[in-house]
């Protein structure tokens, strides 16, 4: 069993197939205008940097990191199978997210989350991120749940 992450396109039929996943998951826990998922298109462009978890080349995780204009940038579409949760693979996206973000001399990271997933918002905790008020186009909601870290 070996756990690779690696910058790939998001249209392959791997990663379809987790972000149906989490749409599904998604849309069981939250109304509509609770749910700010992005689509396939918003991920291929140029300022986002979309990761890859492969276990044995089988993609089961995903992440996209969202750059702004400002030095910030936003975590999006952060999923790993349920089948191979407890493999670590969302702490190695995480790591690979962020060593790119230091990288590229990003100054804060940020999330929207939802607040009926507690393993998110706890993996989002032990990587340092604290809660903030909305941010960007977001407005305030009582199911949501904004975090940011500061890099550097």
């Amino acid at each position: 069993m070996s756990i690779t992450i690696a910058l790939e396109p998001p249209r392959q039929e791997g990663v379809l197939r987790l972000l149906d996943m989490s749409d599904a998951y998604a849309q069981s826990l939250y109304p509509p205008e609770s749910n700010h998922l992005v689509d396939v298109s918003t991920l291929e462009k140029p300022a986002v940097s979309f990761f890859v978890a492969r276990n044995d080349n089988v993609v089961v995780g995903c992440c996209a990191l969202v750059e702004a204009t400002d030095g910030t940038a936003e975590i999006k579409r952060m999923f790993v199978d349920p089948d191979t949760r407890g493999l670590k693979v969302a702490s190695k996206l995480m790591e690979a997210l962020e060593a790119t973000a230091t990288k590229k001399n990003l100054r804060v990271i940020r999330l929207e989350t939802g607040i009926y997933q507690p393993e998110a918002i706890a993996l989002y905790r032990k990587y340092g991120y604290l809660e903030i008020e909305a941010f960007g186009s977001y407005q305030p909601d009582p199911l949501s749940l904004f975090m940011e870290k500061r890099l550097g």
